[in-house]
């Protein structure tokens, strides 16, 4: 009985080392296209990932290895790469002085805009209005909030469900371009549409 035993925890033993890495870790591209990076500690060294799909196995013993094979990540993963969600996205228009009329260049990006959005089965998205410093700042709030229901309607007239939008108005409180209060300029009227 126990030589029986001795050989089952040797089989054990054995298929525990054939097994392979027991943790994976792969850097995936960031959304934005900006530069990330993971640093993995195991037995007391820093390894450290920093190009999209760069991966690290970490064996029994803490040992890594890593590799760089972006087609073999694509293969082997490529389904489950597939299901992420879409990444993130921000639009913005901009507003005549002193109203909720788009300006002719923002009225045409707007079917730009319409046509991302439809491409996303079930988007999430807030409007954020925004102003100048011209007025005080109690019209402003009311003005940035009703530049954001005009986007809104705009976009549940395009398809978009309303209860997938959220309505925001800030005002002059974050100005695109920092300016003294009572001065006209054009990219702080503005909404912007942040789509997840």
């Amino acid at each position: 009985m126990a030589l029986l035993l001795w050989a089952v925890c040797l089989l054990a033993a054995v298929s525990q080392l054939q097994r392979g890495p027991t943790e994976q870790i792969t850097l995936l591209p960031n959304q934005d296209g900006k530069p990330s990076a993971v640093i993995i500690t195991s037995a007391g060294k820093d390894t450290v990932l920093d190009k999209p799909y760069q991966t690290a196995a970490v064996d029994s013993h803490g040992a890594v290895a890593t590799n760089g094979d972006s087609a073999e990540i694509k293969k082997r993963y490529g389904a489950l790469l597939d299901t992420l969600p879409q990444r993130a996205a921000v639009f913005v228009v901009y507003f005549l002085t002193d109203s909720d009329n788009l300006t002719p260049e923002s009225s045409a990006q707007l079917a730009q805009i319409k046509e991302q959005l439809a491409s996303r089965p079930a988007p999430e998205i807030i409007v954020i209005g925004h102003t100048d410093t011209v007025a005080k700042r109690e019209y402003n709030d009311a003005l940035s909030l009703k530049r954001a229901e005009t986007v809104k309607r705009i976009l549940v007239e395009a398809g978009i469900a309303p209860d997938q939008i959220v309505v925001q108005g800030r005002g002059e409180r974050e100005l695109l371009i920092q300016t003294a209060d009572g001065v006209d300029e054009p990219r702080n009227r503005r909404v912007e549409i942040r789509v997840r």
